[in-house]
């Protein structure tokens, strides 16, 4: 009589709280220890226990996300474990979707899984359907212990007592943990009356976040789960928005939307709370919008890094700059990595390149799954209606980039990917009559960092002067001229408003080669040439090295 094939098997226990684990034979242990008893039970059948130990102490089983069963899950992809045995099936998970998902990724590298205190065989259907069952209840029993925890946080809020969380600066825990109630920290609750009084005098946040850094202010310090120091950065702007808007500081507590009285002193009076609170909810009103309203991309893209392009404006005089800014700009400290693109000339530019989509796929017929002449021509009246013979360039606009889904901006390209539900009502037709090349789109973009901001090319679409650069040609050759005539240098700078220095440098302007200026006067230049890398001492007077230096070719 042969021998079974080996199986081997691996034990995964798991306890929700670390309460008891420093003990020396803890739950973890005992649920090991019956595993193993019940594999070496079915020797005869050729199970193995390997040696390695899965354990996760103080995780929920709320979700996956626990560093034991991922090594588990690991080990079951690389082929090197046939069994997972567990005390109970809650210990594996508690979540039903979270199990759907476990049963399908095992089944797919022929791992099994037995529970030692659950007899059910998943081989059938009713062994799955018992399965199911108690998968269910555990997460039913899960849910109501969520909501009873909820309920209690909610009732002792409204009491007035701290249930925990993140301190916020200028408080402190009570020194008795038996008070739930915080304690002013004096000389973090004279930081906090400051922030809101320079609120007070500048009524903007950049600029408020800018006096912050430059006094050296910083992020309450204290210690995260895994006992390391966190804190002690310089403020972003969402965090001193969140700062000036929590109504902890006027001795009150905020709990799913409503404000209840706390027994904590408040560090800011009454009215003067009030005043802050009426100025940033009218910047935050403006703000949302405006920002709804003249935003088409807004929650639509994303950088390399996957970080949201979030839309942000700023004013100078009367005018209004609109830009999308990587969220971590705003959020965080300044980053090099990150972008800030002005809005129009990317909304302009994507939705040329949508259109010339478009006009793509009417001219070589690649709109419709299964090609329909009579449907076809149908869906191109449509598109020739509400896209390309639109009365107003604005509405034309809005239409097109109403049809992103999602979209991701690279340093070279801008990949999006088209609402299939949008762009069929455009066209007249269902969802599914489109073929799917008709959804997705690259974009050629090249992005040139400009100081703090970027200039955006997408495509042949945009390839236009830098005014700037070319403005700074024109003047560098008439200041030349008026050299050539006699002019005093110094009296030229003083007359055109900057120092005799920034002349010299901007001269080098009307000593570059011909193909190089004719470039910056057609706009197609390489887009590294800025302003500021033309008029350094480092650029050549050498023709032949400029050429070089700029990738230019000569004529």
């Amino acid at each position: 009589m042969s021998s079974p094939a080996p199986v081997r098997c691996a034990i995964y226990t798991r306890k929700s709280t670390e309460e008891g684990l420093d003990q020396g034979f803890n739950t973890l242990d005992a649920q090991h220890e019956a595993c193993a008893a019940y594999i070496a039970s079915q020797k005869h059948e050729g199970w193995r226990l390997v040696k390695d130990r899965f354990d996760d102490g103080g995780f929920s089983g709320g979700n996956t996300d626990r560093p034991a069963l991922q090594r588990l899950l690991a080990e079951v992809d690389a082929g090197r474990i046939g069994m997972i045995v567990v005390y109970k099936i809650d210990r594996l998970t508690r979540s039903l979707a979270d199990f759907a998902r476990l049963v399908e990724r095992l089944e797919a590298k022929g791992c099994s899984f037995v529970s030692v205190t659950q007899a059910f065989n998943t081989s059938t259907s009713m062994g799955r359907l018992t399965l199911n069952v108690l998968l269910s209840f555990a997460q039913f029993e899960r849910e109501v212990a969520g909501e009873r925890i909820r309920d209690k946080i909610a009732a002792s809020k409204r009491r007035g007592l701290w249930m925990g969380g993140t301190l916020p600066l200028g408080y402190d825990r009570h020194p008795d943990a038996r008070e739930q109630v915080l304690v002013v920290n004096p000389l973090e609750a004279e930081q906090v009356q400051r922030l809101f009084n320079l609120y007070e005098e500048t009524g903007c946040l950049t600029a408020l976040t800018d006096q912050a850094k430059a006094l050296g202010m910083c992020t309450k310090a204290r210690r995260n789960r895994m006992d390391e120091e966190v804190g002690q950065r310089p403020f972003g702007r969402g965090q001193l928005y969140y700062l000036l808007t929590n109504p902890v500081y006027i001795g009150r507590v905020r709990h799913r939307g409503m404000d209840h009285p706390d027994r904590h002193p408040p560090i800011i009076g009454a009215k003067q709370w009030q005043r802050v609170q009426e100025r940033a909810g009218r910047m935050r009103g403006q703000e949302t919008a405006e920002g709804s309203a003249s935003s088409p991309l807004i929650g639509k893209l994303t950088d390399e890094a996957g970080d949201r392009l979030t839309p942000t404006q700023t004013t100078k005089g009367s005018r209004r700059y609109r830009y999308y800014v990587s969220n971590r700009l705003i959020s965080g400290p300044p980053d090099p990595t990150a972008w800030r693109l002005p809005a129009a000339t990317l909304e302009t530019g994507i939705a040329t390149g949508i259109r010339a989509h478009f006009a793509r796929l009417l001219h070589e017929h690649r709109l419709l799954a299964e090609p329909d002449l009579l449907r076809h021509g149908s869906a191109e009246e449509q598109l020739t209606a509400k896209i390309f013979d639109a009365s107003g360039k604005s509405e034309a606009e809005a239409r097109l980039l109403g049809l992103i889904e999602e979209g991701r901006v690279a340093t070279d390209r801008l990949t999006l990917h088209l609402s299939s539900g949008a762009v069929a009502a455009l066209c007249g037709l269902e969802p599914h009559d489109l073929c799917p090349d008709a959804l997705s789109l690259t974009l050629a973009v090249s992005l040139c960092r400009r100081g703090v901001g970027a200039k955006v090319v997408i495509g042949e679409f945009a390839r236009q002067p830098d005014p700037k650069l070319a403005g700074a040609l024109i003047r560098a050759h008439r200041w030349l001229g008026a050299l050539r005539q006699g002019a005093d240098l110094g009296r030229l700078a003083h007359d055109s408003g900057i120092s005799a220095g920034c002349l010299r440098g901007h001269l080098q302007l009307a000593f570059l080669a011909p193909e190089i200026q004719s470039a910056i006067l057609d706009g197609t230049q390489p887009e590294h040439l800025t302003l500021h890398s033309l008029t350094r001492p480092e650029m050549p007077p050498e023709w032949d090295q400029q050429y070089r230096r700029t990738g230019i070719s000569p004529a």
